[in-house]
């Protein structure tokens, strides 16, 4: 029905996984943004959502909280769901809203430098293979995107030092 609406929306995983404070389980339920170029009015809105028998629509203050907020990310208390699951439809893009916050991104990098130390990752090819095969929705993007070179030069720091023990 959406999708047919020719609207950009995000559709979250099945929340089948909630807990109210009291330990109940909560009914299954998806969550659902719509993205609109411009404003619109409740009148509009709660138009598009009858025709889903959705709840009243709520407007969205921040959407990057928002589609964080459909696997929980930020909530670490809360059962957290796959972010693989989230689906955009009509041309919604949301990579720029799940990718690491600076202190994420910081942690990350650590547990690289971890891992490059206990595995005695001494290329960089062996690293981004690594990445690309076994933490494609984490360490990847950021290799990618943003934390090469501070990888790669750590890697090359590393090889070097090794070198001069011999």
């Amino acid at each position: 029905i959406l999708d047919d609406l020719h609207v950009p929306w995000v559709e979250s995983p099945l929340h089948d996984k909630d807990v109210n404070p009291d330990g109940e389980k909560k009914k299954s339920h998806w969550h659902v943004m719509l993205l609109f170029d411009s404003k619109k009015s409740y009148v509009q809105i709660k138009e598009i959502t009858s025709l889903i028998n959705s709840p009243n629509p709520q407007k969205v203050a921040n959407s990057r909280s928002m589609i964080r907020y459909f696997v929980h990310m930020d909530n670490p208390e809360k059962y957290q769901y796959d972010k693989s699951l989230i689906i955009p439809h009509g041309g919604a893009e949301i990579d720029r809203y799940l990718s690491a916050t600076t202190t994420e991104r910081y942690d990350l990098i650590s547990e690289m430098m971890d891992f490059i130390d206990e595995e005695n990752v001494v290329e960089m090819e062996q690293m981004l293979r690594y990445a690309r095969k076994e933490r494609f929705s984490d360490w990847f993007p950021l290799l990618c995107d943003n934390s090469a070179y501070i990888i790669g030069q750590y890697i090359k720091s590393k090889r070097h030092s090794q070198k001069e023990k011999i």
